[in-house]
This record gives structure tokens, C-alpha cells and sequence, in this order.
């Protein structure tokens, strides 16, 4: 099943997601997940983004990936996930949110995370990532704590999207995906 996505304005993408209880069967909501992240032509969907406030996100990030990249793009969901740590040089790289379409922004962000999270079958998982993968992990985190990727705009840059923010919530925007508006 193919969810809408969830525009900005909508309180839940700025809520913390509460967890799920473990073994709860939520290989369904997964593979639909799967299915509406790559109907929208998304490499990652967190859980509030389709209106369910849990702590669950998945992602793909192989199509970010040049064929001759050494880095090698995973497909996976992340259950409960808790950063432990984020280190390695910060890099800069221009975002897009499936919430917030036609607006990007270069963010800066750690080039590595260790991440504990169960995995589809409820194993515990501890892992790092790093490179594009690791941004796309912390990019859809961060919707499981409430933080949209503009939330670390400043200034002028934050002033030039300002207007954009507020014609998404009110459905002024076109997308090649369903979406529910505030």
C-alpha cells in the first residue's frame, strides 16, 4: 500500500515518535514503506513522514550512489534506532525532504554514526555507517526526534525558504506523489 506523505506544517514532523514494542509484527507497515519511499522516488522514509508517530525509518541509498563509487548503498529498516556516536569530518551536502518538496539546502553533518537499532526480524543490531548512507540515517533520525533538515538553516537562508514553507503547508506545490497537507 502506497501511504501520502505528510507535508510540512503537520505537527507530527515535529514530534518525538514514541518506540515500538518489541516483536510488535510491523513487516507489513515495512514493505509498504518501502513501496511509498520508492513510489515518490525517495532514498529514505521515516515513520511520521506517512502520519504514524513510531521510531521506525527505512532507506535505500544505493540510487544516491555513482556506479564507480567505492561506497556501497544499503536497503534497510531500522527498528528503534539510537545513535550512539557521530564523528569523522563533517562534510557538506545538499538535502531534499519528500515533506517539504522543491526546497534544498546544504547541510553539514558528521561523516560517520554507530547506530543501535532492531532490524526487521527484531535482532539487535549495532553498526556504523558512513558516507552518504550515514547522512541519509541521520537525515530520517533526526524526523524520529522532531527535526526537519531546514531546522538547521540560519539567517538569510532560512528567510529565502520561508515563503516556499509556507505554501507547501497551504498545498501550493506539485509533486509525482499523494501528500496530505496541514
Amino acid at each position: 500500500m502506497i501511504y501520502p506523505i505528510v507535508a510540512y506544517g503537520n505537527p507530527i514532523l515535529k514530534k518525538e515518535a514514541e518506540e515500538i514494542e518489541e516483536g510488535e509484527d510491523i513487516k507489513n507497515l515495512i514493505a509498504d514503506m518501502f513501496q511509498t519511499m520508492e513510489h515518490a522516488s525517495g532514498v529514505g522514509l521515516a515513520a511520521p513522514q506517512i502520519n504514524k508517530g513510531i521510531r521506525l525509518f527505512v532507506i535505500d541509498s544505493s540510487h544516491m550512489l555513482d556506479e564507480d563509487s567505492e561506497e556501497k548503498g544499503i536497503r534497510k529498516a531500522f527498528i528503534n534506532p539510537i545513535i550512539l556516536d557521530e564523528y569523522g569530518n563533517p562534510f557538506g551536502f545538499e538535502e531534499g525532504c519528500l515533506s517539504i518538496p522543491e526546497v534544498r539546502a546544504e547541510i553539514t553533518r558528521p561523516e560517520k554514526l554507530t547506530l543501535e537499532y532492531f532490524d526487521e526480524d527484531w535482532n539487535l543490531k549495532e553498526e556504523e555507517f558512513s558516507g552518504l548512507t550515514a547522512r541519509v540515517i541521520q537525515h530520517e533520525y533526526d524526523h524520529l526526534e522532531g527535526i526537519l533538515f531546514i531546522d538547521y538553516l540560519k539567517g538569510l537562508k532560512k528567510r529565502m525558504v520561508k515563503s516556499k514553507l509556507i505554501d507547501i503547508s497551504k498545498g501550493k506545490v506539485e509533486t509525482d506523489y499523494r501528500m496530505v497537507y496541514p
